[in-house]
C-alpha cells in the first residue's frame, strides 16, 4: 500500500484532541510457541484499580500496514485503542504474523490461515496474564478481515463474542482484479477513496505504518474469492460487515452482499452497514469516530444478547 501525496486541505477545522484522561497506549509483545506477535495495549481504568475490562477488543490490521493503524495518529480522536479503553474495554491491537516484531522470524509472512493460528496462540498467551472480562472480540480491517474470518471459523481458540469486519468483501471489482499490478502501487485509489475524507497530515503520519507485504500472504490475495465460503459456514459468533460509501475493492451490490452473507449459515446474527463519507481506510479518515463507536456498539448488542441469553 502506498500513501499518496498530502496536499489536500481539510473539508473543515480538524477534529479536537482526545482529553489529556485519555488512556495510555503501550507496547505489548506476546509469545506464540516462539513467535513475537508485537502490538499496542489500552486497558481501561479498571484493570488498573485491579478490576477487569467489560471484554478486550482484538483489532487487527491490513494489508501493509501494522497496529499503529488504529491508534489515531494523524488526530488522537481516531483513535480506537483510547476510545474502546475510555468506554471500558481493553483494546489489544496486534501487529500479524509478518509484520511488527515478527517480521523478522517471518520475513516471507504465512498464510491466511497459518495467521488466524498464530493470534489464536498469541491470545491464549494473553489470556493467561491479563483479565478479559466478558471474552473477545475481533475487529479488523481489510485483509485483517480475512485473517479474522479465519480466526472464527477455527476451532482454535473457541467462540469469540463477535467479528466486525470493514473493508472486507468476497468477490472483487473488477477494477480490483489485476493482480499483481493493482497491488504494485497502482491502488491508491482503491486503498483511500477521495483525499477530502482525510485528516490533515493523515498521509505523512500514514507512513509510518506501511510495511512490506509478506510474500506469502500477497500469493494468496487471488484465492480469497475461494476461501471464503469455506469458511463462511464454519464462524458460529455475530458478524458485522461494514463497507465505506467509497470502497472500490469489492462487489458490493444488494445481489452481492445478499450472496456474502446468505454463506454465514451459523452465525446467529448478522448485519452489513454502509458507512457514509469514508474511504476504504476508514480508521484513517474522519469517520473514524463514527465507525469505531458503531464497533463498540455492536460488541455491546453482543453482550446484551449473551446476558439476555438469546441468540448471540
Amino acid at each position: 500500500m502506498t500513501a499518496p501525496a498530502d496536499t489536500t486541505p481539510p473539508p473543515g477545522p480538524a477534529l479536537g484532541p482526545v482529553p489529556d484522561s485519555a488512556p495510555a497506549v503501550r507496547p505489548v509483545v506476546l509469545d506464540a510457541d516462539g513467535v513475537q506477535v508485537s502490538g499496542l495495549l489500552a486497558e481501561p481504568a479498571a484493570v488498573a484499580e485491579g478490576g477487569a475490562p467489560r471484554a478486550v477488543v482484538v483489532a487487527i490490521h491490513g494489508r501493509g500496514m501494522c497496529a499503529d493503524y488504529f491508534n489515531g495518529l494523524a488526530d488522537p480522536v481516531n483513535s480506537l485503542l483510547t476510545l474502546g479503553a475510555r468506554l471500558g474495554h481493553t483494546v489489544l491491537a496486534l501487529d500479524r504474523p509478518g509484520y511488527g516484531l515478527s517480521a523478522r522470524q517471518l520475513p516471507d509472512g504465512l498464510s491466511l490461515g497459518e495467521q488466524a493460528d498464530v493470534l489464536h496462540t498469541a491470545l491464549a498467551a494473553f489470556a493467561l496474564t491479563h483479565p478479559t472480562g466478558a471474552g473477545l472480540f475481533l475487529a479488523a480491517h481489510s485483509d485483517g478481515g480475512k485473517v479474522a474470518l479465519h480466526m472464527a471459523a477455527s476451532e482454535a481458540g473457541g467462540p469469540f463474542l463477535g467479528v466486525d469486519v470493514n473493508g472486507c468483501g468476497w468477490q472483487y471489482n473488477p477494477e480490483a482484479r489485476h493482480f499483481p499490478d493493482t497491488l504494485g502501487g497502482g491502488a491508491s485509489r482503491l486503498n483511500w477513496g477521495p483525499l477530502h475524507l482525510y485528516p490533515p497530515g493523515t498521509f505523512r503520519a500514514s507512513r509510518t505504518l506501511l510495511q512490506r507485504v509478506p510474500r506469502h500472504e500477497a500469493a494468496q490475495t487471488a484465492s480469497w474469492p475461494g476461501q471464503y465460503p469455506r469458511l463462511a459456514g464454519r464462524i458460529t459468533d455475530p458478524v458485522r460487515l461494514t463497507f465505506a460509501e467509497h470502497e472500490l475493492w469489492w462487489r458490493l451490490g444488494d445481489d452481492d452482499l445478499a450472496a456474502m452473507t446468505a454463506l454465514l449459515t451459523a452465525a446467529p446474527h448478522v448485519t452489513v452497514e454502509r458507512l457514509p463519507a469514508a474511504g476504504h481506510n476508514i480508521s484513517l479518515g474522519y469517520a473514524a469516530p463514527a465507525h469505531h463507536l458503531r464497533t463498540v456498539a455492536f460488541l455491546e448488542e453482543c453482550l446484551l444478547r449473551r446476558r439476555a441469553g438469546g441468540p448471540r
